[in-house]
């Protein structure tokens, strides 16, 4: 396929909490060749790891709605020529172990800077818990109260 035909798409993911974590792999593995099946090419991808959602997900699964609080999020980057996207649509509308899914087309700059989500999580993780220790030290200078009913703050000043 000549690269002038192809675009650069983001296929991104949350497979279903109740998928056994050795299966999770099987899903990534299924949605990977089917995007190679339609003629793309990967070009990059982040492994589904588990994590917890920033809000409730209620998907109508087996005859009744059911609520999730996580799920395996990963995602794939692909080349591949426009007509062809239709064809992997179809095969992920029909993947049932997936609770929602995103399929976005690249800009230049999106295609250039991939996100590592996961990564993102940790490097999040230790900020958040710098942070939390300065705020902490921040707040108990600054609301203690003296005799006077001042802030300790002012006093030093």
């Amino acid at each position: 396929m000549p690269a002038a035909d192809a675009a650069h798409y983001e296929f991104a993911f949350h497979v279903l909490p109740t998928v056994a974590e050795g299966e999770v792999a099987d899903v990534f593995a299924s949605l990977k060749a089917s995007i190679e099946a339609a003629g793309g090419t990967v070009t990059s991808e982040e492994t589904p790891k588990r994590f917890d959602l920033a809000y409730e997900i209620t998907k109508y699964l087996e005859g009744r709605n059911r609520k999730f609080t996580s799920a395996y999020f990963g995602w794939v980057r692909f080349t591949l020529e426009p007509a062809k996207l239709e064809e992997i649509t179809e095969v992920v509308e029909g993947e049932n172990r997936l609770l929602r899914h995103l399929l976005i087309r690249l800009t230049k700059l999106e295609e250039a800077n991939p996100f590592m989500f996961h990564e993102s999580l940790e490097a999040d993780q230790v900020a958040v818990e710098v942070d939390e220790e300065v705020d902490e030290t921040e707040v108990t200078e600054t609301d203690e109260k003296t005799e006077g009913g001042e802030e300790a703050a002012d006093e030093v000043k």
